[in-house]
């Protein structure tokens, strides 16, 4: 009935897996735990993931090349033997032990995807990862009712259950850069196909928050790739925010002042984002500016 679906690279996934596989034996459901690790560098956690294959229905796969965060997933969903699809990202852990039972409870002979939602520890973590932090409590990890306002721009892969009819439908595109934003690209695919993302209150923890200055490299490279995706024309201006907000500001050249802004005050900008009070409001304006910046290139 149920393929849990686990990618995973350079991360410990004991407590992870044991907890699915634990809540997986309650429910007298047929299941598989597929773990695919994309060619890891780091062999002592290569070695400590292995102890899972000892669990019960648990498999554990090395990949011999790093094949990327989609084409890993896309391999995953099509060696997956069950109906019903479960995608967790390596650094999540439920926040219920009823976490496998409540999905199941949602599936009806309608649902095509259903989402459980991410949420942040409550406990502050240390200074230089704040940035990181912050960030997922205020944009990521928001209520049922938040989520439903906006369905698909809601909606992270990091924590969901799809059929698996529909995952051949609509696939995470490999052709894309190995950086971010591949779950925007799927969610506007999703929604081209009016295929349904069901929204409930069954959330993940995420574990793996990185420093606010990997977190700020990330982000910028995660503009450079909606940048591409604008330009090969894989999603239309208005889907996101942020390209709404430029395509706007570009209309009446307002671009130019913001790259200008972004070229000046950079260093002040990001000396802040990185100290132990970062500010949203700073943070979305650092990133329109960047983004305003780069396509002033040629």
């Amino acid at each position: 009935m149920l393929s849990i679906l686990i990618p995973t690279y350079n991360y410990d996934i004991t407590k992870l897996v044991k907890e699915i596989n634990d809540q997986l034996r309650l429910q007298n459901i047929d299941f598989e735990i597929l773990c695919y690790d994309d060619n890891s560098t780091n062999l002592d956690l290569v070695e400590k993931n292995k102890s899972i294959t000892k669990l019960e229905k648990t498999h554990y796969k090395i990949l011999p090349n790093n094949i990327g965060r989609s084409a890993i997933r896309n391999l995953l969903a099509k060696e997956a033997k069950f109906s019903w699809l479960l995608f967790l990202d390596a650094d999540v852990l439920p926040k219920d032990k009823k976490f496998i039972k409540n999905y199941i409870n949602h599936i009806s002979n309608s649902s095509q995807i259903i989402y459980g939602g991410i949420l942040y520890q409550e406990n502050q973590p240390k200074p230089k990862q704040l940035l990181r932090w912050i960030y997922g409590k205020k944009r990521e990890a928001l209520s049922y009712n938040e989520r439903s306002k906006n369905t698909y721009l809601s909606f992270l892969t990091l924590n969901f259950m799809i059929h698996k009819s529909v995952f051949n439908q609509v696939s995470f595109n490999e052709d894309i850069p190995n950086l971010r934003h591949e779950d925007t690209l799927f969610s506007y695919e999703l929604m081209t196909k009016n295929i349904n993302i069901e929204h409930i209150n069954n959330a993940t923890y995420h574990l793996g928050i990185e420093s606010s200055s990997v977190f700020l490299k990330k982000s910028k490279e995660s503009l450079d790739v909606l940048n591409l995706f604008l330009k090969d024309k894989l999603l239309p201006p208005n889907y996101t925010k942020i390209t709404r907000v430029f395509f706007k500001l570009r209309t009446i050249k307002f671009n130019y002042l913001l790259s200008f802004i972004y070229l000046c005050f950079r260093s002040f900008m990001e000396k802040h984002l990185l100290s132990k009070s970062p500010s949203m409001l700073l943070f979305d304006f650092y990133r329109l500016s960047y983004f305003c910046h780069i396509n002033l290139k040629k």
